[in-house]
């Protein structure tokens, strides 16, 4: 069955139950009727018994001659009158002098009304049905059986028989049919459905399957299969972005590098100048090297989680090193970097994303800000903050909303050598320890970005022990 198709497995399955149903039922109609014959046999058979109980009782009283009253019919219903020791007495015409009941059927029947059934009777060489009703005549205690045949109840029961045997199968045809039409009126909007799933590429993205108008399982199954699409679709537009962005960012370094490598080749006429020209195509390359691992790091989210090597930390440690990594910067633009670090703080983290993480908002902060550069670290319900602070003139208040998302730059910062990935590597190495960042402008002035960790391991993080272990 399971190799079937679903039409004819649903045409199947409707044959079967309702092969099941209509014997079922002919079965129940046959011995319902069959029952209902019978007592309406029974009943007959009472009703001529108190009749011919009222004659029989009278002397000189014949059965014989009760054929032509009409309370016998000659073929079909017989009467016998036996004494106590179930010797005729008298019968109608085709019985004779055999009696209908054996010696257990009188004694049966001699106190109390019986029925009894016979396979044949004499005469008649037919099924019969038996009512035995004890009577009086004068002093004498007597037996009067009233019998017929089942002869009109069993061609009844064929007659039906005939016609279930013919309906029956009809139906069972109709019904099967019917299955198959209406499997298949169903199917029909799953084939609409396939067809369209078919037809939708990359280039056809924004197309969506057909949904049947019945408010049914196989529409729910089609609106959410459209739900599936739509983010689908959302995840292809903004893979192109990334793509389209990516390239973008990557031509303005490319261009650079080869006009400065142009100049050294054709145009340097000292070696100060080819110096000079090497050492900005030296920047251009190490632009291009962080561009490529910004674009790495982001991509391989896009397929899962980024992998981690957890390890306890002791957070003082971590952000004397990344003050440690800047602090001549800070000296050159004679600009202050301070750590403000809550004592014996310590998590589970990547030390390297971590350090990665924080150098990215470190460089923003002395690239864009002014002022002080301040890094904190501070528990908050059960968590661990580090933020970082400057004086400068903080986010522009529209980009606060977007300013986590790829390739975002305030208006006034577009010239700069920025690719606008700097905080989105931060959200994407604080959503894998199980974290957020966020970004805010101080009331005081200045920006300050916060990322926000768990103290506990990241789940699905591998575990190694460090010898900085806390």
């Amino acid at each position: 069955m399971s190799r079937l198709p679903i039409r004819l497995r649903v045409a199947a399955g409707v044959a079967v139950a309702m092969a099941l149903v209509l014997a079922a039922t002919g079965l129940f109609l046959y011995i319902r009727l069959g029952d209902d014959l019978m007592r309406s046999l029974d009943q007959d058979l009472r009703q001529r018994a108190q009749d011919l109980s009222a004659l029989v009782s009278q002397p000189n009283s014949s059965l014989a001659q009760q054929s032509a009253s009409g309370l016998i019919e000659p073929g079909e219903s017989f009467a016998q009158l036996l004494d106590q020791r179930g010797d005729v007495l008298d019968a109608t015409r085709p019985l004779g002098s055999t009696r209908l009941l054996a010696a257990p059927q009188l004694a049966l029947a001699e106190h109390a009304d019986r029925f009894f059934d016979r396979p044949t009777v004499p005469g008649l060489d037919e099924q019969a049905r038996l009512f035995a009703v004890p009577v009086r005549r004068g002093a004498q205690h007597l037996l009067l059986v009233v019998g017929a045949t089942l002869e009109n109840r069993a061609e009844a029961l064929r007659g039906l028989r005939t016609e279930l045997l013919i309906a029956l199968p009809a139906a069972l045809l109709l019904a099967t049919a019917l299955g198959y039409w209406l499997a298949g009126t169903g199917l029909r909007a799953v084939e609409a459905m396939r067809r369209r799933a078919a037809e939708i590429s990359a280039e056809r993205a924004h197309e969506r399957l057909p949904l049947p108008q019945a408010q049914d399982e196989l529409r729910e199954l089609g609106e959410t299969l459209n739900a599936m699409l739509d983010r689908l679709e959302r995840a292809l537009e903004s893979q192109r972005a990334f793509v389209a962005e990516a390239g973008h960012e990557l031509r303005t370094p490319l261009a650079l590098l080869r006009a400065e490598l142009d100049y050294a080749l054709h145009y340097a006429q000292s070696p100060s100048e080819l110096r000079a020209a090497l050492q900005t195509a030296g920047q251009e390359t190490d632009r291009l090297v962080q561009l490529a691992g910004d674009l790495l790091l982001i991509a391989s989210t896009e397929h899962g989680q980024l992998p981690l090597r957890v390890e306890r930390l002791a957070v003082n440690d971590v952000l004397e090193s990344v003050r440690e990594r800047f602090a001549w910067r800070a000296k050159v633009e004679r600009r202050e970097l301070v750590l403000e670090v809550a004592p014996d703080l310590a998590l589970d983290a990547d030390r390297f994303r971590i350090e990665q993480a924080l150098a990215s908002l470190v460089e923003n902060a002395l690239r864009h800000g002014a002022g002080t550069v301040t890094i904190t670290a501070v528990p908050a319900n059960g968590a661990i903050e580090l933020h970082v602070h400057d004086e400068g003139n903080g986010f522009p208040p529209d980009f606060l909303d977007r300013a986590f998302e790829r390739f975002s730059r305030p208006e006034e910062s577009r010239s700069d050598a920025g690719a606008g990935l700097g905080l989105t590597i931060v959200q994407t190495i604080a959503r894998a320890h199980g974290g957020q960042a966020s970004a805010a402008n101080d009331p005081g002035g200045g920006a300050d970005v916060a990322i926000q960790l768990p103290a506990s391991v990241a789940p699905g993080a591998t575990r190694f022990e460090s010898s900085s272990a806390v």
